[in-house]
Parts: C-alpha cells; sequence; structure tokens
C-alpha cells in the first residue's frame, strides 16, 4: 500500500478517535522519524472483554480458599475505595439534595440511579447493574451494593433485588425525615 494511502487512512482513524500517535520511533540512518500509533480507550472498548468471566473466578477462588466471613471483609473495603470521590454530605443538608448528589455519584459510577419519594420514604433505584454477569453468581456484590448506599445514604434498607424487578435492577429505601447524614460515631455503627 502507498504511503499516502496509509497516512490518510490513519488520518480517518485519528479523526475518529479510535487511533491515536503514542511516540515516535527514530532510525538509525537517515531520514525522517516514524510515528508510533496505538488504539484509543474508544477503540480498546470495541474489542471483546472478559472483565465479567476474570472478576467471577477471582471471587470463585477467594470463596473456595477463604471463610465467608473474609470475602465479605474484602467486598466491604472495596465498597471503602469506591467511596473516593463521593459528595461529602453536610448533617444540615436537606435529604433532597443529598439524593440527588448520591444519584449523581453512583450513575457517574455506572449505575443509573434516580430517587423519588413514595409512600412516606424516599427510594433510590439503580436501573443498571456494573456487575451484570457477575454478580448473578456471586451475590456477594449486592451486598457490597447495599454498604456502599448505607454508607452514602445512612439507614438505607434495600427494598428489591434485581430479581425482583428485572434484571439489573435494585432498590433502596430511607424514611422521610430521615437526617441525611449523621455523625461519625453513628455511621460506624451502621456500617
Amino acid at each position: 500500500m502507498a504511503q499516502v494511502s496509509v497516512r490518510h487512512h490513519i488520518d480517518i482513524l485519528i479523526g475518529e478517535n479510535l487511533v491515536q500517535t503514542i511516540g515516535v520511533r527514530r532510525r538509525n540512518g537517515v531520514g525522517r522519524p516514524s510515528l508510533v500509533y496505538g488504539l484509543t480507550a474508544g477503540a480498546a472498548a470495541l474489542f471483546p472483554q472478559r472483565n465479567a468471566q476474570l472478576a467471577s473466578s477471582v471471587l470463585s477462588e477467594l470463596k473456595a480458599i477463604m471463610p465467608a466471613e473474609a470475602v465479605s471483609g474484602i467486598l466491604a473495603r472495596v465498597a471503602d475505595h469506591m467511596l473516593r470521590g463521593a459528595p461529602a454530605g453536610d448533617p444540615d443538608q436537606p435529604m433532597e439534595e443529598r439524593l440527588s448528589e448520591v444519584v449523581r455519584y453512583l450513575t457517574d459510577k455506572g449505575f443509573g440511579a434516580t430517587w423519588e419519594a413514595e409512600n412516606g420514604r424516599y427510594v433510590i433505584h439503580t436501573s443498571n447493574c456494573p456487575y451484570r454477569g457477575v454478580a448473578e453468581q456471586h451475590p456477594e456484590l449486592c451486598e457490597m451494593d447495599h454498604a456502599l448506599i448505607r454508607r452514602l445514604v445512612p439507614g438505607a434498607v434495600r427494598l428489591q433485588l434485581n430479581s425482583a424487578v428485572g434484571p439489573g435492577r435494585c432498590s433502596y429505601a430511607v424514611p422521610v425525615g430521615h437526617r441525611a447524614v449523621v455523625d461519625a460515631e453513628a455511621q460506624a455503627q451502621v456500617s
């Protein structure tokens, strides 16, 4: 293929954000250096991913060699790691404001969250399970999500698991009048 044709196709791929320049290769002899190209993250996502299979296999191995309490402890620490960057709550913050922050945070993490007031309580709905395909075999992941949501909104109680309302959807309730954030000592008791 002619160099002009190759450059033309590379320019098209760059324009579609599928390829990017990742370096320069210098020649030992005379001539221009060559550009080195690689796939962008968007292009890499077009190829098959095996993350769910890897996660499921790792969880299966952990469960085979560790007691259930130890595995739960690991997943609780994973939930704590997920809280990095979560919106900090204010004890005087209205619950509706806190729920809106939490829903934005959860949606950014892939949960597709919403909230509504219904029957004297607030209900947080997550409409996309980021662990779909793994959580069916490892329900401990659902407990990890519940721990995450309880840390974001202390007192949140899981109402429904995904199997009750469709794949990938869970709901959590908080009574109207519940404080959006509790003090650190009370929050430690919830965890």
